[in-house]
């Protein structure tokens, strides 16, 4: 999807609202148009009031928006037609002409100019042409035309790296839309897209039509063009429709739908192979997101509708179309459908879902499928104004677990829980103290007997548990820099009784990880088919440096552990009893010093073998524009290990030349060099796992980008391919769609043309 296809909601239908706003207004209405004064000037004026004048030498009209000069002038207020000859220059909003004569009707702004230079204020694109049609203040016609945005160099013989040479040239800048017939794209002086039609944007505004194709060399589908067409059918609503021609797979149907009300929005991409060459059959994948809500009166309370569908052919989708739709090229695809309502108060919540996964298996690494929810059902119930300051919930869930039992060796069921809690928060500035107390029960109905024999059973359970913690401040300095400094303790208590879990099935619930979001949670597991029997105290503390002025956090450095009573009996299958008394220690540190340097690590140290057993470190450095590098290392021991880097930055800084910062999508001046690219790779494997590196060039008018990317898809096999782009700026892109695998793989990359920002003001040429 191109980058000027966002789509704007409907404004809501309770009237108009206003917004200050700094800029001054752009557009004059056509009512106060007609009431603008004219005023001309020159070295000489005559002629009769109300009927014509004549201005010559240093002849000037001006009106509104409009500016006209001219060696002479002559100006007929009946039908308010001027009449301009010899070194005629005219303004409007910003739009430029020049040439020898000039008949227009101001207000209307129609008429023609012969032999003019033009230039454009939305993208700073210049011409010449035999003549100007101008059909009204909107739309003109420009014949036997050249349009580029090449500026104009001081030496002999310069000519514009690329140019658009066509016999007309439509200009819609109400629509925003260019259209040039006959045309013939040259990049230095080399003919390459001669063809008889060509539409182009002159802003970042929507607009139907073919958009550049893209074109790729991949290792799986060999050479790959795809001609995008762009339907711009409503402000918020539109598709694009990309037909792509693989030259190992064959003809290749691919579309997407958007839609964008006030209420909800949606998307639905779709592709179809008619006959894989390779795999010798048809295939396809599709996905539907959605998500909104429903009108109901407001009595009712609120009424929402989420819906993710993703579906594809064959279980070696994933593997061949790695690129097609993030939701398709997972080896679990979920098929959600959620109708969520609260009521007018909020005190109430219910939820009806239905969850169905397909799993693509792969024979050399099978992979167990998760159970489906046909249906699942939830309700809960929370009041936080109960008497003696008391806040208390109550939640039930009733869901059919379903699955081929071939793959899960364990049986279906319908399972039922209730969990109600109450707790008393106090709280103040400087501390905090919550005792809760929570009551766990569950019921299952087993579709065939357990191996004791049991067709249902019931577990109940309570859990107990205390969170305080302290907040002391301070003053404090630190390398020249004034902080308020916090030490911020706390202390989580949980009291959970033993109850034999292990012959029950597990349906939904895995191991929490093992973090500060966590550390301070009654359950060890994340689910309800466990509860951890638990008598342990977790004890943290946290101190945060603080700007006194604007409250910025510059650094935070926390830890935590938790010490264990008695030992946790309570485990997930395969897995042993914890045992250990004091868990492994958590440090934590974020330093923000400056905006340029950033610092996030995590680590997880076990005293015991006192060496760590999972570690984060992430940094980056960002000085400016277009200058980052990104660097994560991340650790898991006897499992993974792998170091990350991407970066964005000039080359041109090898040999000194740092450009000049322009500001973000405006790239730092011509003749730049960026490199660009991310790398993962295993330390454990001792290989890259993906790869994706990259050369921009940035001549101003024009950028070249050649991109190689390599993805892993198994652990024998990777999928890689070559990319190329020609941006010619303020005009059109052509070949691979290289930004978006950059912008989602590198951290803080930034475009070096960005149209999405605000269009140039008329004030900023009004001569």
């Amino acid at each position: 999807m191109p980058a000027q296809a966002q789509l704007q909601a409907p404004a809501a239908a309770d009237g108009v609202g206003l917004r200050p706003s700094p800029r001054l207004r752009e557009d004059i209405p056509s009512v106060v148009r007609r009431q603008l004064p004219t005023f001309v000037e020159g070295d000489r004026v005559s002629g009769r009031t109300d009927l014509e004048t004549t201005v010559e030498g240093n002849a000037e009209l001006r009106r509104g928006d409009t500016v006209i000069r001219a060696d002479r002038l002559d100006y007929y207020q009946p039908d308010d037609l001027a009449k301009a000859r010899g070194n005629v220059h005219i303004n409007r909003a910003g739009n430029v002409f020049e040439g020898p004569q000039l008949e227009l009707k101001v207000d209307a702004f129609e008429g023609f100019f012969t032999q003019p230079n033009y230039r454009l204020l939305r993208n700073n694109a210049y011409g010449r042409a035999d003549r100007v049609d101008f059909i009204d203040d909107k739309r003109s016609f420009i014949r036997n035309a050249t349009y580029t945005t090449c500026q104009r160099a001081d030496y002999p013989g310069w000519m514009p790296a690329w140019i658009l040479r066509a016999s007309g040239i439509r200009l819609d800048e109400d629509q925003d839309v260019g259209v040039a017939t006959n045309a013939v794209l040259t990049f230095f002086s080399v003919p390459i897209l001669p063809i008889p039609e060509l539409s182009f944007p002159l802003s970042d505004k929507r607009k139907s039509g073919f958009l550049p194709p893209t074109i790729s060399l991949d290792n799986h589908n060999g050479f790959e063009w795809r001609q995008p067409y762009y339907w711009n059918i409503a402000p918020n609503r539109d598709a694009t429709f990309y037909p792509a021609l693989m030259s190992k797979r064959g003809v290749d149907l691919g579309g997407e739908f958007r839609y964008l009300e006030s209420a909800y929005r949606g998307v639905l991409r779709a592709d179809y192979l008619p006959e894989d060459q390779l795999r010798q059959r048809s295939r396809w994948g599709y996905s539907y997101l959605h998500s909104g809500s429903i009108p109901v009166p407001p009595s009712f309370g609120s009424l929402g509708l989420n819906i993710n569908f993703n579906r594809v052919s064959d279980n070696d989708y994933w593997r061949d179309f790695s690129r097609t739709s993030a939701s398709l090229t997972q080896r679990l695809l979920a098929n959600d459908g959620q109708l969520n309502w609260s009521s007018p108060t909020g005190n109430w919540y219910a939820m009806a879902r239905t969850l169905s996964w397909q799993t693509l298996q792969d024979v050399t690494a099978p992979i167990t499928p998760p159970y489906d929810r046909l249906p699942e059902l939830y309700a809960r119930y929370l009041r936080q104004d109960l008497p003696l300051g008391l806040v208390g919930s109550v939640e039930g869930d009733t869901t059919k677990f379903s699955a081929d039992r071939a793959l899960t060796l364990q049986p279906n069921a319908l399972r039922s829980y209730v969990l109600g809690r109450i707790e008393r928060p106090w709280q103040a500035p400087g501390w905090f103290f919550t005792p809760r107390m929570q009551l766990h029960s569950t019921r299952y109905s087993f579709d065939e007997p357990l191996a004791n024999g049991l067709s249902s059973a019931a577990r109940t359970l309570p859990i107990f548990s205390v969170d305080s913690g302290l907040v002391f401040e301070r003053p404090a300095s630190y390398f020249g820099r004034s902080f308020t400094q916090t030490l911020e303790p706390r202390a989580f208590y949980v009291y959970t009784p033993f109850r034999n879990q292990a012959y029950l099935p597990n349906y939904d619930t895995a191991y929490n990880d093992f973090n500060f979001a966590t550390v301070y949670t009654e359950n060890a597991f994340g689910g309800n088919d466990r509860i951890s029997d638990n008598n342990l105290l977790t004890l943290g503390a946290t101190t945060r440096l603080l700007a006194p002025d604007t409250g910025a956090e510059a650094a935070r450095f926390g830890f935590a552990q938790r010490l264990r009573f008695k030992d946790q009996l309570v485990t997930l299958p395969g897995t042993p009893p914890v045992s250990e008394r004091l868990s492994d220690l958590l440090f934590g540190a974020t330093l923000n010093w400056t905006p340029k340097w950033s610092l996030d690590t995590t680590v997880q140290y076990n005293p015991k073998t006192e060496r760590s057993e999972r570690a984060t470190i992430g940094g980056r450095y960002n000085p400016s524009n277009y200058r980052v590098v990104s660097a994560a290392y991340r650790m898991q021991r006897g499992q993974s290990e792998q170091l990350d880097v991407g970066w964005q930055w000039p080359i041109n800084d090898l040999w000194g030349d740092k450009g000049k910062d322009l500001g973000p999508g405006r790239g730092q001046g011509p003749n730049r060099w960026y490199s660009v690219g991310r790398l993962n790779y295993s330390l454990q494997d001792r290989r890259l796992v993906d790869t994706i590196l990259g050369i921009e060039y940035d001549a101003c008018c024009w950028i070249g980008r050649v991109v190689i990317e390599r993805l892993q898809s198994t652990t024998t096999t990777a999928h890689a391919r070559i990319m190329f782009q020609l941006e010619f700026v303020g005009f059109s892109r052509l070949g691979s769609s290289v930004l978006q695998p950059l912008r989602q793989n590198i951290p803080r990359y930034q475009f070096l043309r960005d149209p999405s920002g605000l269009p140039p003001s008329r004030f900023s040429n009004y001569d």
